[in-house]
């Protein structure tokens, strides 16, 4: 009897296998850069395209997706008029977004990269913004803490920076908010070295009160905070016994605030040590107090009373 021979199967199997690995390599391959492409929208874009995408992202104050197109841009692009740009707007979006401490390094970098650039000045400006911001945190909004009775180390460093724009770019569209965020500051200093002097009013120890009372006027003269340094001095004099100083800072003090408290003896009004106690109260002295005074004669000022 004669038998068929049967072909072998396994030739087709190895077929089919091949077949399925093919199909499943390019379908992969086609996910994987579906998935690339969407993960880097734009590689391969033009670099105007780019710019107006992150431009377009900064408009609506989506900061985030700005920063990072910016710096794909400046990845693909690095060298130009859109990648110097792109640097300055990277250095915003990270200022506005709360990234202070990268913003800085960016504007840093940039000025040692550009130093003559024509948007110098603006760069100085916004580092004096980036440095003003940088302590305000979301406790400091909610507890109202007065940021003259932190560490004013970057305060500083904000008024350093708005004063090399005063005075390095004086004809810059910067240098007049410049001038105006300098006074500012200076009134926050100020309010700082009185803060101290009260403190040590407070606790008697006259001698440094006055000393920090006259530091506060030879280095932050015509301060919104002159008068209360003075005032500080009265008391400060009148604790040491010392009546002719006492009542020559009382002569300068009725000619030029004649309604300042200290001169009816209802100055410095401390806050009570019972408000320590409330976790939610924030943080008042007797210069807060004298402002509160202050605004209250304003308002009558303003009804005529």
């Amino acid at each position: 009897m004669t038998v068929r021979s049967t072909p072998s199967r396994a030739p087709l199997r190895l077929l089919a296998l091949l077949l399925i690995v093919a199909v499943a390599g390019t379908g992969c391959s086609r996910v994987g850069k579906m998935f690339k492409k969407n993960k880097d929208s734009d590689e391969g874009q033009p670099v105007e395209a780019i710019y107006e995408k992150a431009h377009k992202s900064m408009t609506n104050g989506n900061w985030a997706s700005a920063e990072v197109s910016f710096r794909r841009l400046v990845a693909q692009y690095p060298y130009g008029p859109y990648t110097e740009q792109a640097l300055i707007e990277t250095a915003y979006a990270q200022y506005k977004s709360g990234k202070h401490d990268d913003a800085i390094s960016s504007i840093d970098r940039f000025i040692r990269t550009y130093p003559t650039h024509r948007n110098i000045a603006y760069l100085y400006y916004l580092r004096g913004l980036v440095n003003s911001s940088r302590d305000t945190v979301f406790l400091q909004k909610v507890w109202r803490l007065d940021v003259s009775r932190r560490d004013l180390a970057t305060p500083m460093q904000a008024y350093n920076d708005f004063q090399i724009v005063v005075e390095r770019y004086p004809n810059s569209r910067y240098a007049q908010d410049a001038r105006k965020r300098m006074i500012v500051l200076r009134d926050t200093f100020a309010r700082h070295e009185l803060d101290v002097s009260l403190y040590y009013l407070r606790r008697t120890a006259y001698v440094a009160a006055a000393d920090r009372a006259k530091y506060l006027l030879e280095t932050y003269p015509q301060s919104g905070y002159q008068y209360d340094a003075i005032a500080v001095l009265v008391k400060a004099y009148e604790g040491l016994d010392n009546q002719p100083l006492a009542a020559d800072a009382k002569r300068v003090l009725q000619q030029n605030d004649p309604n300042h408290p200290v001169l009816t003896g209802k100055w410095p009004d401390y806050p009570s040590n019972l408000r320590k106690l409330n976790p939610f109260a924030g943080e008042r002295s007797a210069v807060d107090n004298r402002d509160k005074l202050e605004a209250k004669r304003a308002e009558k000022a303003g009804k005529g009373e």
